[in-house]
This record gives C-alpha cells, sequence and structure tokens, in this order.
C-alpha cells in the first residue's frame, strides 16, 4: 500500500484505493506460515526508522477525540508496538487480527498498541465503524497533515508502506522495525526482549 505527501488527506484515500488496485500489495509471509519473499510497494526516499533510533514524540487526538500523547503513553509502559495501516490495505485488515490477539495477551503485561490509520480525518467515520464492526480494543489514531503538508505521524517515523510495524521499549528506543505481514512469534519475540 503506497501512502503519498499530498495537498488533502482525501487524496490519500483516493491514491491508496486507486494503488491498491493498481498493485495489489502481498504477505510477506505465507498464511501456513512458510517465508516467502513477496514485496510490499514502497515510495522510494522515505527511510525508515531502524533498530536503535529513538522513536518520534508526537500529540493528535485518538479516534475518540481524546489527545494521545506518544511519550506519555510509553511512559506508562514497557514498550509499545505502534502500526500504521489503511481500511484499504488488504494486508493491514489480515495483520490486523494478530495485532488484536496480541493486544489480548500483552496489554496486562506491560504493552501497549497504538493503531495509526493513515486515510486522514475525512473518513474518520468509516475507520470508526470498521474499527467497532470488528471489535478491535487497541488504541487507534488518525494521522492528519502538518502546516506544512507533511504527514504529523507518518513522516517522523519514515511510513512508506502499509502496514509498518515499530515496537519501541520504555526508553523510547526502537527495537523491532518491519514492513508488511510479520508472524505473531516475531512480534512476541520483540515483546520478551522487554518483559
Amino acid at each position: 500500500m503506497f501512502r503519498i505527501r499530498a495537498r488533502r488527506s482525501t487524496c490519500i484515500v483516493f491514491f491508496s484505493l486507486l494503488t491498491s488496485l493498481m498493485f495489489p500489495a502481498t504477505s510477506l509471509y505465507a498464511q501456513d506460515g512458510e517465508k516467502e519473499m513477496t514485496s510490499i510497494p514502497m515510495i522510494s526516499g522515505i527511510e525508515m526508522l531502524k533498530v536503535g533510533d529513538t522513536a518520534p514524540d508526537f500529540t493528535i487526538e485518538d479516534l475518540s477525540g481524546n489527545q494521545f500523547n506518544m511519550k506519555e503513553f510509553l511512559a506508562k509502559k514497557q514498550g509499545v508496538l505502534i502500526f500504521f495501516w489503511s481500511i484499504f490495505c488488504e494486508p493491514c485488515k489480515a495483520e490486523l487480527p494478530v495485532i488484536q490477539e496480541l493486544t489480548r495477551e500483552y496489554k496486562d503485561r506491560g504493552i501497549g498498541f497504538v493503531g495509526v490509520a493513515i486515510d486522514g480525518t475525512p473518513m474518520k467515520d468509516a475507520i470508526a465503524a470498521f474499527v467497532k464492526q470488528e471489535n478491535y480494543s487497541f488504541n487507534v489514531i488518525i494521522d492528519e497533515l502538518n502546516p506544512d503538508e507533511s504527514f504529523k505521524v507518518s513522516d517522523p517515523y519514515g511510513v512508506a508502506g502499509t502496514p509498518t510495524l515499530y515496537f519501541i521499549d520504555k526508553a523510547g528506543t526502537v527495537q523491532f522495525s518491519k514492513v508488511g505481514r510479520i508472524p505473531k512469534e516475531d512480534i512476541e519475540a520483540a515483546f520478551k526482549k522487554v518483559l
């Protein structure tokens, strides 16, 4: 799934839909768990955060309209899994149930979960309906544009395709950085390093 800078967030939605039809993103692993070397379409020239980088702080409204601050949220956790997704991204829709399963298993063990929907505020109602329909309980925020037309969360995190997942430890350091569908056990291995 592609993501671009746009004058209006509605352009993101159109481009996301268009590219999902033209360039369907594929899983980085097979349904039966067997590894395969397929790729997620990526925007060139955008550099992802790497393991060891400091995760950028941000403050933005969550899906309920409350202020969400990453640094404050992280201070209350042992680590946070932040994942970037779109309702138009099929690999994202396949990965979200894994995220929900991890949320149920680890939320009381000090791991926080933040889903950043990149579709923009015009899609807020559709995103909210989707999250409610699927009964997802992780935190959901919707990325928005800054006055300079950069994305408030996605750009500092170097998101060039979806799904993108980062695991950040309590000190704010990236411990895990991946694009595409990720097996549950790989994510859990990152959790176990901080628990």
